[in-house]
């Protein structure tokens, strides 16, 4: 098979013998991609190797052979978004979030507009927060195991003053007594499914409790592997010595 002028995005690239790369990209018509990119490591394919860099948008030509593609050409179609601190580690979170959960070669309904999307949020540091938020509601959505928001896992209203877990297999359960007290931090409020599920942004200790509730979710989706960004998230946050202000976090 050959991809002829694909477009699509770098989510990461890693050495592949002495001057190749082997990168993995969301493309536009067949989802994600493995594609080998021979001597672009060398000091005359500078903008090739370039162009292959994580947020890159790019359009490629390849031949797809078995479980990966063989690239011919790469052209840079814009300039990928310059972020640091947390936003840079938001976008590592998005990249490793598609690795894991999208599959190669089985394109899903909308994923490529969706990393546009996110990919163009991601610079707003007032909005990161709910940057990731509204990814991960949509991600689960595309991938076929996201659920509704206006009702829990047995068809019941959700009570904006209640509190949720959510579950992959379930939905929203609602978590009563003293089990809401002892973990309050772990449930998401109601009001915040229902901002939600409205993409309307919660105010910012609802939002915050959507952090934990869809950090969940997804490790529920993973296995038992979680994400190194999360990890990373966790050791940078024990190096400041402090916590992150209410509903500003990005991704742990």
């Amino acid at each position: 098979m050959r991809h002829a002028g694909e477009a699509g995005y770098v989510l990461h690239a890693r050495p592949w013998r002495e001057t190749g790369l082997l990168v993995d990209l969301l493309s536009e018509s067949h989802g994600r991609l493995g594609v080998i990119a021979r001597g672009v490591r060398g000091p005359r394919k500078q903008a090739q190797f370039a162009a292959l860099q994580p947020l890159q948008h790019v359009r490629i030509d390849a031949v797809q052979r078995g479980e990966l593609a063989y690239l011919s050409s790469v052209e840079a179609l814009d300039a990928p978004p310059l972020l640091t601190g947390r936003a840079s580690l938001a976008a590592f979170y998005i990249n490793e979030l598609l690795l894991r959960l999208a599959p190669r070669q089985d394109p899903h309904s909308g994923l490529y507009a969706l990393y546009g999307q996110v990919r163009a949020r991601l610079g707003d540091a007032a909005g990161l927060a709910w940057a990731l938020r509204r990814f991960e509601r949509d991600l689960l959505d595309a991938l076929g195991v996201g659920f509704d928001l206006r009702v829990d896992g047995d068809g019941v209203a959700i009570d904006p003053a209640a509190r949720y877990r959510l579950e992959a297999e379930h939905g929203p359960r609602r978590v009563r007594g003293e089990r809401v007290g002892e973990s309050r931090g772990r449930y998401a409020t109601g009001r915040a499914l229902l901002a939600l599920g409205q993409d309307t942004r919660p105010e910012p200790a609802d939002l915050e409790s959507l952090r934990h509730a869809m950090r969940d979710v997804i490790a529920q989706h993973l296995g038992s592997r979680g994400l190194k960004s999360w990890q990373l998230a966790a050791d940078l946050g024990r190096l400041s010595g402090r916590a992150p202000a209410q509903g500003d976090d990005s991704v742990a």
